[in-house]
C-alpha cells in the first residue's frame, strides 16, 4: 500500500509539472499580437472621431467591429506562469501527497490485507452451505493460510478450486496434500483430474502418472481408471484400455449412459495390442 501511495505522489507531480510546462508556454504569440493591434486600432478610432475625421455612425461601427476582434483574440490567450508559480504548485501537491499518506500511517494499517474482504469471508464462514465454489474457495483458503499442514482444508481448497474453475489452483491444493499423505489415492486421482482440465481435456503425462498412482494405491479409483483407459485407447493400447474400463464398466449400472458409451467404445478381446 505505501508503494501505491508513493506512486500516486509521483504521478501527481508529473501531472503538476505537465500543467505548468502547458502554462509557461503562455498564450498563442498570434493571438496577443492580434489583442495589440486591435487595442492601437481602437486609439486610432478615437483620435480620427477627435479631429472630425468620422462621423458618429461610422465611428460606432468601426470602434464595434474593432471591439469584437480584440474580445476574440482576448479570449483566445492562455494565462502565462509567473517564474515562481511551479514552486507554489509543486510545493502544494508535495504537502497534498504527503498528508494523504501520513494520515493513511496514522490511522491505517500498511501491510494488513483489505479488511472488508476479510470481513466478507468471515460472513462466508458461517454459511458454508450457501456458497459459491468461489466463495468456499476464499474459506478454505483462509482455514490454509491459518492451518497450512491441515489435509482436510487442503482437500476442500483442492475441490473448491476445481469447482471454481480454477485448475491450476487446484493442482496446486492437491501437490501440497499430497506432500503431506502420499498416500492419499483420492488426492492423486483429483490431482491427475487438475491436470488435465487445465490442459484443455488432454491427459498429459503428468496427469497419466497422477492417475498411475492412483490406481496402484487403490484398485477402486474409477475416475483414474476412466483417464487411464481414454489415454491409453488414443495410443492404440487395446489391452490397457480393456485393462482400466472393464472394472469400470462393471460398476456401472446397465442403465447408466456412461457404461453405454464405455461399451460401445470398449476394443474387442481379440484385438490384442492395438485398438481397432
Amino acid at each position: 500500500m505505501i508503494a501505491f501511495w508513493t506512486m500516486t505522489g509521483l504521478a501527481a507531480a508529473m501531472a503538476a509539472l505537465l500543467v505548468l510546462a502547458g502554462a509557461r508556454r503562455g498564450a498563442d504569440p498570434g493571438a496577443t499580437v492580434e489583442s495589440q493591434a486591435g487595442a492601437r486600432e481602437i486609439e486610432e478610432l478615437e483620435r480620427l472621431k477627435a479631429r472630425g475625421l468620422l462621423d458618429d455612425a461610422a465611428y460606432a461601427g468601426a470602434r464595434a467591429e474593432a471591439g469584437r476582434r480584440l474580445l476574440a483574440a482576448q479570449a483566445t490567450a492562455a494565462p502565462i506562469a509567473g517564474g515562481r508559480d511551479r514552486f507554489w504548485v509543486l510545493g502544494g501537491v508535495a504537502l497534498a501527497v504527503a498528508g494523504a499518506l501520513g494520515l493513511y500511517v496514522a490511522t491505517g494499517a500498511p501491510g494488513l490485507p483489505d479488511q472488508a474482504y476479510e470481513r466478507r469471508v468471515d460472513d462466508w464462514a458461517t454459511r458454508l452451505e450457501t456458497l459459491e465454489p468461489p466463495q468456499l474457495a476464499a474459506v478454505a483458503a483462509r482455514v490454509v493460510r491459518d492451518k497450512p499442514g491441515d489435509p482436510q482444508a487442503l482437500a476442500m481448497l483442492g475441490a473448491a478450486r476445481f469447482a471454481a474453475d480454477d485448475p491450476l489452483g487446484a493442482a496446486s491444493a492437491f501437490r501440497r496434500l499430497i506432500d503431506i499423505q502420499p498416500k492419499d489415492a483420492q488426492a492423486w486421482a483429483r490431482l491427475g483430474e487438475s491436470l488435465v482440465r487445465a490442459n484443455d481435456g488432454k491427459i498429459g503425462g503428468d496427469a497419466e502418472a497422477a492417475f498411475a498412482q492412483a490406481v496402484r494405491l487403490d484398485p477402486g479409483q474409477l475416475g483414474a481408471r476412466f483417464f487411464l483407459g481414454e489415454a491409453a485407447l488414443a495410443r492404440g493400447d487395446a489391452r490397457t484400455t480393456r485393462l482400466m474400463w472393464t472394472p469400470l464398466i462393471a460398476a456401472l449400472d446397465p442403465a447408466d449412459p456412461r457404461r453405454l458409451d464405455l461399451e460401445r467404445r470398449l476394443p474387442p478381446a481379440d484385438a490384442g495390442g492395438r485398438a481397432q
